[in-house]
């Protein structure tokens, strides 16, 4: 599929095939493309949480989303994915970085970044695994873990205190869903997002 289409088509789907396994070979090329993505200093601050088992599968829902909050939510459809990968972040691996001698930055002082690059590059990695998804045929989905349920998840699953979700992502076949109520909004088209030279000064449509 040319990458023209994959963007046009990329959307988050919310509702999966609960009968279709997503093939283990194709997880792994998701997880392939993942590792693609630039990273500052090629410091490469990211983990992946890979779930493909109903138990993980599970596992992963009762700790971040209770049985009781899920019937006739948006999220009942999200549990029928097969998949869920959660990208985490590691500051330290940047922090570390920029300290060795071709960066220079020894105090590892966190102030130094404009911002924090190790979400901002396991995001990019993120998506890159969203639109793999599209090229494979399958639907996937990026959704937040509420931060009441960050303990819970991490100590359901052992992540170290080090390591941030910063996600998490469901996989697999789609099934019919309904469209978002936000897309009502509208996509906001790129001369609408675009200025050119200077603030206020509109890129021409």
């Amino acid at each position: 599929m040319e990458l023209s289409e994959v963007i046009r088509r990329r959307r988050m789907v919310r509702n999966y095939d609960p009968d279709r396994p997503v093939p283990a070979e194709l997880v792994e090329k998701l997880l392939g493309y993942a590792t693609h993505a630039p990273s500052a200093g090629f410091s490469q601050g990211w983990e992946f949480l890979l779930l493909d088992t109903p138990a993980d599968v599970q596992r992963f829902w009762s700790a971040t989303a209770p049985e009781e909050e899920l019937p006739g939510t948006w999220m009942e459809g999200m549990t029928r994915a097969p998949v869920i990968i959660v990208p985490l972040s590691h500051r330290d691996a940047y922090l570390d970085r920029y300290a060795q001698p071709d960066k220079g930055w020894t105090d590892r002082d966190e102030a130094r970044w404009p911002v924090p690059y190790w979400h901002i590059d396991t995001g990019m990695a993120s998506l890159l695994v969203l639109l793999g998804a599209v090229d494979e045929g399958l639907g996937a989905c990026f959704f937040g873990i509420t931060p009441d349920r960050v303990a819970q998840f991490r100590a359901e699953f052992g992540v170290p205190e080090a390591y941030t979700p910063i996600g998490a992502m469901t996989i697999g076949y789609r099934a019919e869903d309904k469209r978002s109520p936000s897309l009502k909004r509208g996509r906001r088209e790129s001369p609408s997002v675009t200025h050119r030279g200077n603030w206020g000064d509109r890129a021409a449509s």
